[in-house]
């Protein structure tokens, strides 16, 4: 790996929303947008709530039921999970950091189900940490954390590209500066920190990164 003074030691990704096109995949398996966007929602609620790890699956489950879901949805998700599109930009953005700083994932998952995702980008990950492995969900700031203690690097000296507004409760309270690949237009959640940058492609991350020390 080249040294450079200006990109962070390291930069780690939010994998199912900042790197992957999820919501696509979701949809699918649910019949339409509308019904899909709803699913994942409540996956999401039952997800920030539950706080210490429950299965990942078992909370997509739940989640199906309590939105009408038939419980085939469950089963064309995990079917598609393989398929799951990398947003454009993405390879490119991680292949041009590789040379420059380590890079990890920190997702939403169970350990199975992630590291399948994560193998999507072609990447030689230095980590990849799921909820499972951390034992809580993002936004605790513990797989955060985890993914910093396997780098062996301190917050200050890494960045985050976070998929989801929500992620700025955590990366706020870990010390991590945040870029919000903002996709699909969502609102920033209620009370959460704002980023230090935000946009809906991958484009501005590398000059973002490229100057990590000039802030």
């Amino acid at each position: 790996m080249q040294s450079s003074n200006a990109y962070p030691r390291a930069a780690l990704f939010d994998l199912l929303t900042a790197l992957l096109d999820s919501w696509t995949v979701w949809n699918a398996a649910a019949g339409s947008e509308e019904k899909g966007r709803t699913w994942r929602a409540e996956y999401l609620r039952l997800t920030y709530g539950c706080g210490a790890y429950v299965p990942y699956e078992q909370l997509v489950k739940e989640a199906a039921r309590n939105t009408g879901m038939p419980g085939s949805a469950t089963d064309a998700l995990e079917a598609q999970w393989d398929t799951l599109p990398v947003w454009s930009g993405a390879r490119e953005l991680l292949l041009a950091l590789k040379p420059h700083c380590r890079l990890a994932v920190v997702t939403n998952c169970s350990r199975r189900l992630g590291h399948r995702a994560a193998a999507r980008l072609g990447i030689d990950w230095d980590a990849v940490v799921t909820s499972e492995e951390a034992g809580f969900y993002k936004p605790d700031p513990r797989p955060y954390r985890v993914a910093l203690e396997r780098l062996g690097v301190e917050a200050h000296d890494a960045a985050f590209v976070a998929g989801s507004g929500y992620d700025m409760f955590g990366t706020s309270v870990v010390g991590l500066r945040t870029y919000w690949h903002n996709r699909v237009g969502l609102a920033l959640p209620q009370g959460a920190p704002s980023p230090e940058l935000q946009a809906p492609t991958l484009a501005p991350a590398l000059p973002w990164l490229q100057s990590f020390e000039k802030k």
